[in-house]
């Protein structure tokens, strides 16, 4: 899978749904953060210190793997390590994740707009937790600039406007009418206008449709967007974001900084929503879980809608090797009578059993409403 892949729900699901059945699944993320990371040099000691760890750790689980499965983590090292010695291209990307499994034929390599932290994992499955946070972040957003004249259409990527449509089109003055009566002349300047807003509106449609999904943000004019908003499509209606206000010759830099306060706004509103829906949920002990007991349980039946948890957590789990039920505590499993391994990572382990069965999962990190449950709870099915 080529760089650049762009980070949603259906690429974590098609990451969730793999499983190693021959040898181990290495999952292998490098915090790419230009502050902490500016260099080619800097990342090359990044790199290094996460295959040392990573080497550390095959040592220590020997005992753990077959023959088989050491061997496929020795070969996917190596062809991590050459990765970012022959083939590996920052091009701008905050972030890098590899995940491979040699002998189960799997090797996907995406470069991403945001930091992830360092880290390393060695499994039956891919760690997805870091990946979470940037669904539906601004990457891929498009951006309409849009007046009686302007038609300009871009696509947010790596933090810049880059054009993908342009529509404009030089409209007549309403003074300039010639021969033209004033009145019918003005009627024509509306008709050609609105003939504009129209080829602006399919064009929308189509972009989206080409991309299958995507969010919306459009800069006007008051007078424009009550004329723009009755010629979208449900589809293109249902995908804006936000409308903002714009000049209408504003440039790159200020149609991006409108278009990320709109989006930063628009993610505002959608985790109050979440949030206060669950509390409304649990008030009335209705389809919610709060605390990791709980949501762990409603995770294994398959019965979480929206995961909700705080920027950071993660609780020990245990599961059963067989069936994949999860709990907090040790024990055997109450429907195989297995022992259960035990797992650190278990906020991934949510995360796994939560989009394998189509949910999703939202960061909640500007409310603390869920530190009083451990920092995670949820949103059922039923």
């Amino acid at each position: 899978m080529a760089d650049g892949a762009t980070v949603n729900w259906e690429t974590l699901r098609e990451l969730v749904s793999f499983r190693a059945e021959n040898g181990c699944a290495i999952s292998f993320y490098v915090n790419l953060d230009p502050q902490l990371t500016p260099t080619a040099a800097d990342v090359d000691t990044r790199v290094r210190s996460l295959l040392d760890e990573a080497q550390k750790r095959v040592e220590a689980g020997r005992a753990q793997r077959t023959h088989d499965q050491q061997a496929s983590v020795r070969v996917a090292l190596e062809r991590i390590e050459r990765y970012f010695a022959l083939e590996f291209s920052r091009e701008g990307a905050h972030g890098v994740a590899v995940f491979a499994a040699p002998l189960d034929n799997y090797w996907r390599r995406m470069l991403l707009p945001e930091p992830v932290p360092d880290a390393v994992k060695v499994n039956n499955e891919f760690f997805l937790a870091p990946l979470v946070p940037l669904v539906g972040r601004a990457d891929g957003v498009l951006v309409a600039s849009v007046g009686r004249e302007r038609g300009q259409l871009y696509e947010l990527r790596d933090g810049r406007l880059e054009p993908v449509a342009d529509r404009s089109e030089e409209q007549p003055r309403r003074h300039d009418q010639g021969g033209w009566s004033q009145a019918n002349y003005q009627r024509h300047v509306d008709t050609l206008a609105q003939e504009h807003l129209r080829e602006v509106a399919d064009e929308l449609e189509r972009q989206l449709r080409r991309r299958g999904t995507a969010r919306i943000v459009i800069a006007c004019a008051e007078e424009t967007r009550a004329e723009l908003a009755g010629m979208l499509s449900p589809e293109v209606r249902a995908a804006v974001a936000g409308w903002t206000s714009a000049d209408a010759h504003a440039g790159g830099p200020e149609l991006l900084a409108l278009a990320k306060r709109v989006l930063e706004r628009r993610e505002s509103e959608l985790e109050s929503a979440a949030v206060d829906r669950w509390h409304d949920e649990i008030g009335r002990d209705g389809r919610a879980t709060a605390g990791w007991a709980s949501t762990l349980e409603a995770a294994t039946d398959g019965r979480v809608e929206l995961l909700l948890y705080e920027p950071g957590v993660n609780h020990d789990a245990w599961r059963c090797p067989a069936c994949g039920r999860l709990q907090v505590q040790d024990g055997k499993c109450p429907l195989d009578g297995i022992e259960l391994e035990h797992r650190e990572e278990g906020l991934d382990l949510v995360l796994h059993h939560t989009l394998a069965r189509g949910g999703t999962a939202r960061v909640v990190g500007r409310r603390r409403d869920l530190d009083p449950v451990g920092g995670i709870g949820a949103l059922l099915r039923y």
